[in-house]
Protein backbone atom coordinates (compact mmCIF):
# COMPACT_ATOMS: atom_id res chain seq x y z
CA UNK A 1 0.00 0.00 0.00
CA UNK A 2 1.03 3.59 -0.02
CA UNK A 3 1.29 4.00 3.17
CA UNK A 4 0.55 2.94 6.53
CA UNK A 5 -2.48 4.76 7.09
CA UNK A 6 -3.67 3.37 3.40
CA UNK A 7 -3.20 0.25 4.65
CA UNK A 8 -5.71 0.81 7.67
CA UNK A 9 -7.96 2.38 5.58
CA UNK A 10 -8.41 -0.18 3.17
CA UNK A 11 -9.08 -2.37 6.22
CA UNK A 12 -11.84 -0.21 7.58
CA UNK A 13 -13.43 -0.87 4.07
CA UNK A 14 -14.43 -3.95 4.95
CA UNK A 15 -17.46 -2.10 7.29
CA UNK A 16 -20.62 -0.97 6.95
CA UNK A 17 -22.51 2.31 8.12
CA UNK A 18 -23.55 1.07 11.97
CA UNK A 19 -21.01 -1.16 12.75
CA UNK A 20 -18.64 -0.61 15.79
CA UNK A 21 -15.35 -1.60 16.59
CA UNK A 22 -13.72 -1.65 19.29
CA UNK A 23 -9.97 -0.20 19.33
CA UNK A 24 -6.94 0.20 21.81
CA UNK A 25 -7.81 3.37 24.45
CA UNK A 26 -4.28 4.21 23.67
CA UNK A 27 -3.73 5.06 19.79
CA UNK A 28 -1.62 6.32 17.12
CA UNK A 29 -2.63 9.69 16.48
CA UNK A 30 -2.93 9.29 12.67
CA UNK A 31 -5.77 6.02 12.93
CA UNK A 32 -7.90 8.32 15.70
CA UNK A 33 -7.94 11.40 13.45
CA UNK A 34 -8.97 8.66 10.56
CA UNK A 35 -12.04 6.84 12.78
CA UNK A 36 -13.66 9.68 14.37
CA UNK A 37 -12.74 12.30 11.77
CA UNK A 38 -13.35 10.58 8.57
CA UNK A 39 -15.16 7.25 8.92
CA UNK A 40 -17.08 8.09 12.21
CA UNK A 41 -18.84 10.57 9.60
CA UNK A 42 -19.35 7.33 7.47
CA UNK A 43 -21.52 6.11 10.24
CA UNK A 44 -18.79 3.35 11.72
CA UNK A 45 -18.79 3.83 15.49
CA UNK A 46 -15.80 3.30 17.80
CA UNK A 47 -15.14 2.72 21.41
CA UNK A 48 -11.91 2.30 22.93
CA UNK A 49 -10.55 -0.26 26.01
CA UNK A 50 -7.97 -2.13 27.50
CA UNK A 51 -6.67 -4.58 24.75
CA UNK A 52 -4.60 -6.42 27.82
CA UNK A 53 -8.00 -7.24 29.79
CA UNK A 54 -10.14 -9.56 27.67
CA UNK A 55 -12.86 -9.51 30.28
CA UNK A 56 -12.76 -5.65 29.28
CA UNK A 57 -13.05 -6.27 25.96
CA UNK A 58 -15.88 -9.03 26.25
CA UNK A 59 -18.09 -6.32 28.13
CA UNK A 60 -17.63 -3.89 25.44
CA UNK A 61 -18.54 -6.12 22.33
CA UNK A 62 -22.39 -5.35 21.48
CA UNK A 63 -24.35 -6.73 18.87
CA UNK A 64 -23.27 -4.48 16.17
CA UNK A 65 -19.81 -5.17 16.86
CA UNK A 66 -17.22 -6.03 14.17
CA UNK A 67 -13.81 -6.01 14.94
CA UNK A 68 -11.23 -5.19 17.63
CA UNK A 69 -8.14 -2.67 16.61
CA UNK A 70 -5.78 -3.22 18.29
CA UNK A 71 -2.15 -1.81 19.20
CA UNK A 72 1.03 -3.37 21.11
CA UNK A 73 2.73 -1.79 22.34
CA UNK A 74 0.69 1.29 22.00
CA UNK A 75 2.07 4.53 20.95
CA UNK A 76 2.74 6.42 23.16
CA UNK A 77 2.26 4.76 26.57
CA UNK A 78 3.68 1.59 25.50
CA UNK A 79 0.81 -0.63 26.86
CA UNK A 80 0.61 -4.29 26.00
CA UNK A 81 -2.09 -6.13 24.72
CA UNK A 82 -3.22 -9.44 25.68
CA UNK A 83 -2.88 -10.95 21.93
CA UNK A 84 -4.16 -14.51 22.55
CA UNK A 85 -6.87 -13.32 24.55
CA UNK A 86 -8.27 -10.76 22.85
CA UNK A 87 -8.09 -13.33 19.41
CA UNK A 88 -9.82 -15.67 21.47
CA UNK A 89 -12.81 -13.05 22.65
CA UNK A 90 -13.07 -12.22 18.95
CA UNK A 91 -13.42 -15.61 17.42
CA UNK A 92 -16.35 -16.85 20.39
CA UNK A 93 -17.69 -13.45 19.31
CA UNK A 94 -17.15 -14.10 15.30
CA UNK A 95 -15.72 -10.57 14.85
CA UNK A 96 -12.27 -9.64 13.32
CA UNK A 97 -9.45 -9.29 15.37
CA UNK A 98 -6.70 -6.58 13.63
CA UNK A 99 -3.49 -5.49 15.06
CA UNK A 100 -1.27 -2.71 14.47
CA UNK A 101 1.74 -4.69 14.34
CA UNK A 102 4.41 -1.38 13.34
CA UNK A 103 6.24 -0.27 16.60
CA UNK A 104 7.58 -4.40 16.72
CA UNK A 105 7.64 -5.25 13.57
CA UNK A 106 7.75 -9.18 12.43
CA UNK A 107 10.81 -9.68 13.47
CA UNK A 108 9.39 -9.55 17.04
CA UNK A 109 6.09 -10.23 16.72
CA UNK A 110 3.95 -12.01 14.61
CA UNK A 111 0.29 -11.90 16.06
CA UNK A 112 -1.20 -14.15 12.74
CA UNK A 113 0.75 -16.89 14.76
CA UNK A 114 -1.17 -15.96 17.99
CA UNK A 115 -4.70 -16.40 16.28
CA UNK A 116 -4.44 -12.68 15.17
CA UNK A 117 -6.82 -12.41 11.72
CA UNK A 118 -5.37 -9.10 9.99
CA UNK A 119 -2.15 -7.52 10.39
CA UNK A 120 -1.50 -3.88 9.77
CA UNK A 121 2.21 -2.17 9.17
CA UNK A 122 3.13 1.31 8.60
CA UNK A 123 6.38 0.46 6.41
CA UNK A 124 7.52 3.51 6.33
CA UNK A 125 9.18 2.69 9.57
CA UNK A 126 11.11 -0.44 10.78
CA UNK A 127 10.03 -2.57 7.26
CA UNK A 128 12.00 0.08 5.77
CA UNK A 129 14.10 1.12 8.51
CA UNK A 130 15.91 4.45 6.32
CA UNK A 131 13.34 7.10 6.94
CA UNK A 132 13.53 7.17 3.12
CA UNK A 133 10.30 5.57 1.84
CA UNK A 134 6.34 5.84 2.69
CA UNK A 135 4.77 2.49 2.72
CA UNK A 136 2.04 0.26 4.68
CA UNK A 137 1.36 -3.42 4.84
CA UNK A 138 -1.34 -6.04 4.83
CA UNK A 139 -1.11 -9.13 6.06
CA UNK A 140 -4.07 -12.13 6.47
CA UNK A 141 -3.92 -15.86 6.51
CA UNK A 142 -7.55 -16.07 5.05
CA UNK A 143 -7.30 -16.48 1.21
CA UNK A 144 -10.43 -14.52 0.72
CA UNK A 145 -9.81 -11.77 2.66
CA UNK A 146 -6.51 -11.24 0.72
CA UNK A 147 -9.01 -10.91 -1.98
CA UNK A 148 -11.11 -8.52 -0.55
CA UNK A 149 -7.65 -5.84 0.48
CA UNK A 150 -6.15 -6.47 -3.09
CA UNK A 151 -9.49 -5.17 -4.63
CA UNK A 152 -9.62 -2.18 -2.18
CA UNK A 153 -6.58 -1.62 -2.98
CA UNK A 154 -6.98 -1.14 -6.40
CA UNK A 155 -10.55 0.97 -6.34
CA UNK A 156 -8.70 3.50 -4.36
CA UNK A 157 -5.66 3.34 -5.78
CA UNK A 158 -3.38 2.85 -2.82
CA UNK A 159 -0.83 1.37 -4.71
CA UNK A 160 3.06 1.77 -3.47
CA UNK A 161 5.22 3.44 -6.09
CA UNK A 162 7.80 1.04 -7.76
CA UNK A 163 11.01 3.20 -6.08
CA UNK A 164 9.30 2.63 -2.70
CA UNK A 165 8.37 -0.55 -3.80
CA UNK A 166 12.41 -1.50 -4.40
CA UNK A 167 13.13 0.52 -1.46
CA UNK A 168 11.17 -1.65 1.02
CA UNK A 169 12.66 -4.45 -0.51
CA UNK A 170 16.45 -3.18 0.08
CA UNK A 171 15.30 -2.12 3.73
CA UNK A 172 13.62 -5.69 4.88
CA UNK A 173 16.85 -7.46 3.90
CA UNK A 174 18.36 -6.02 7.13
CA UNK A 175 15.08 -5.70 9.14
CA UNK A 176 16.73 -8.14 11.66
CA UNK A 177 19.89 -6.54 12.45
CA UNK A 178 18.59 -3.18 12.44
CA UNK A 179 16.15 -4.63 15.01
CA UNK A 180 18.63 -6.15 17.15
CA UNK A 181 20.84 -3.51 17.50
CA UNK A 182 18.68 -0.51 17.78
CA UNK A 183 16.52 -2.90 20.50
CA UNK A 184 19.79 -3.36 22.57
CA UNK A 185 20.47 0.64 22.28
CA UNK A 186 16.80 0.91 23.81
CA UNK A 187 17.47 -0.97 26.82
CA UNK A 188 20.60 0.87 27.96
CA UNK A 189 18.89 4.10 27.48
CA UNK A 190 15.68 2.83 29.04
CA UNK A 191 18.05 2.35 32.35
CA UNK A 192 19.66 5.17 31.87
CA UNK A 193 16.72 7.61 31.66
CA UNK A 194 15.17 5.46 34.75
CA UNK A 195 17.54 6.15 36.79
CA UNK A 196 17.68 9.70 35.73
CA UNK A 197 16.66 12.70 38.46
CA UNK A 198 15.26 14.83 35.98
CA UNK A 199 12.61 12.20 34.14
CA UNK A 200 9.61 11.35 36.33
CA UNK A 201 9.02 8.10 34.46
CA UNK A 202 9.95 5.58 31.75
CA UNK A 203 7.56 3.93 29.51
CA UNK A 204 9.26 0.59 28.19
CA UNK A 205 8.05 -3.13 27.80
CA UNK A 206 11.78 -4.40 28.91
CA UNK A 207 12.22 -3.16 31.73
CA UNK A 208 11.21 -5.07 34.58
CA UNK A 209 8.61 -2.60 35.99
CA UNK A 210 6.76 -2.83 33.21
CA UNK A 211 3.30 -3.80 34.47
CA UNK A 212 2.74 -6.11 31.54
CA UNK A 213 6.31 -7.03 31.30
CA UNK A 214 5.42 -10.75 31.00
CA UNK A 215 2.82 -10.68 29.17
CA UNK A 216 4.83 -9.22 26.55
CA UNK A 217 7.71 -11.18 26.63
CA UNK A 218 5.12 -14.10 26.57
CA UNK A 219 4.11 -12.82 22.81
CA UNK A 220 7.06 -11.20 21.49
CA UNK A 221 10.59 -11.94 20.88
CA UNK A 222 11.71 -8.59 22.68
CA UNK A 223 11.01 -5.32 23.91
CA UNK A 224 12.20 -3.22 21.18
CA UNK A 225 13.32 -0.21 20.26
CA UNK A 226 10.72 2.23 21.19
CA UNK A 227 11.05 4.50 24.64
CA UNK A 228 8.67 6.61 25.86
CA UNK A 229 9.39 8.66 29.01
CA UNK A 230 7.97 11.99 31.18
CA UNK A 231 10.25 14.83 32.18
CA UNK A 232 10.05 16.43 36.00
CA UNK A 233 8.78 19.85 34.62
CA UNK A 234 6.56 20.10 31.41
CA UNK A 235 7.95 23.76 31.05
CA UNK A 236 11.53 21.77 29.99
CA UNK A 237 10.26 20.02 27.10
CA UNK A 238 10.65 22.41 24.65
CA UNK A 239 13.93 23.21 25.78
CA UNK A 240 15.05 19.76 26.35
CA UNK A 241 14.09 18.52 22.64
CA UNK A 242 15.83 21.98 21.25
CA UNK A 243 19.11 21.00 22.97
CA UNK A 244 19.16 17.63 21.21
CA UNK A 245 21.91 17.00 18.75
CA UNK A 246 22.33 13.61 17.53
CA UNK A 247 18.77 12.49 18.41
CA UNK A 248 16.74 14.58 15.39
CA UNK A 249 13.18 15.86 16.21
CA UNK A 250 10.88 14.07 14.13
CA UNK A 251 7.51 12.56 14.05
CA UNK A 252 8.24 9.38 12.38
CA UNK A 253 9.76 6.13 13.70
CA UNK A 254 11.87 3.21 13.30
CA UNK A 255 14.61 4.42 10.99
CA UNK A 256 18.41 3.61 11.32
CA UNK A 257 18.83 7.44 12.89
CA UNK A 258 17.44 8.00 16.31
CA UNK A 259 14.13 10.36 16.47
CA UNK A 260 12.24 12.00 19.02
CA UNK A 261 8.73 13.44 18.86
CA UNK A 262 6.11 15.49 21.76
CA UNK A 263 2.64 13.21 20.86
CA UNK A 264 0.78 16.16 22.54
CA UNK A 265 1.55 18.34 20.25
CA UNK A 266 2.86 16.00 16.87
CA UNK A 267 1.55 12.94 16.54
CA UNK A 268 -1.57 13.03 18.75
CA UNK A 269 -2.49 16.94 18.47
CA UNK A 270 -5.53 15.59 16.81
CA UNK A 271 -7.05 14.00 20.02
CA UNK A 272 -8.49 15.94 22.21
CA UNK A 273 -6.40 16.98 25.37
CA UNK A 274 -9.15 15.32 28.14
CA UNK A 275 -8.76 12.01 25.80
CA UNK A 276 -4.97 12.62 25.95
CA UNK A 277 -5.00 12.44 29.53
CA UNK A 278 -7.27 9.93 30.01
CA UNK A 279 -4.90 7.31 28.80
CA UNK A 280 -1.81 8.89 30.49
CA UNK A 281 -0.21 11.05 27.57
CA UNK A 282 1.03 14.51 29.68
CA UNK A 283 2.51 17.13 27.81
CA UNK A 284 5.60 16.16 29.82
CA UNK A 285 5.74 13.29 27.45
CA UNK A 286 8.48 11.83 24.58
CA UNK A 287 8.31 9.36 22.29
CA UNK A 288 12.04 8.33 21.25
CA UNK A 289 12.43 6.21 18.89
CA UNK A 290 16.14 4.55 19.40
CA UNK A 291 18.30 4.17 16.24
CA UNK A 292 21.68 1.89 15.23
CA UNK A 293 23.98 5.18 16.43
CA UNK A 294 26.85 3.92 19.04
CA UNK A 295 25.01 3.84 21.80
CA UNK A 296 27.52 6.27 24.43
CA UNK A 297 26.65 9.20 21.41
CA UNK A 298 23.10 8.87 22.16
CA UNK A 299 23.38 8.60 25.96
CA UNK A 300 25.93 11.65 26.30
CA UNK A 301 23.45 13.32 23.93
CA UNK A 302 20.35 12.51 26.35
CA UNK A 303 22.08 13.46 29.36
CA UNK A 304 23.26 16.70 28.13
CA UNK A 305 19.79 17.87 26.87
CA UNK A 306 18.18 16.71 30.32
CA UNK A 307 21.43 18.92 32.22
CA UNK A 308 20.01 21.59 29.99
CA UNK A 309 16.27 21.15 30.29
CA UNK A 310 16.98 20.96 34.31
CA UNK A 311 18.39 24.49 34.40
CA UNK A 312 15.82 27.09 36.01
Amino acid sequence: FSSGMAAISAVMTLFRSGDHVLCSDDLYGGTYRLFEKILAGYGLRFDYVDMGDPAAIRRKVGRRTRALFIETPTNPMMKIADLRGAAAVAKTAGILSIVDNTFLSPALQRPLSLGIDVVVHSATKFLGGHNDLVGGVVVVSDPSLAEKMLFAQKAVGAILSPWDAWLLLRGIKTLPLRVQRAQENAMVLARFLSSHRFVRKVFYPGLPGHPRAALHASQADGPGSIVSFELARERAVPRFLSSLSTVLLAESLGGVESLITHPATMTHSDIPPEEQAEVGLTPSLVRLSVGVEGVDDLAEDLAQALRKAARR
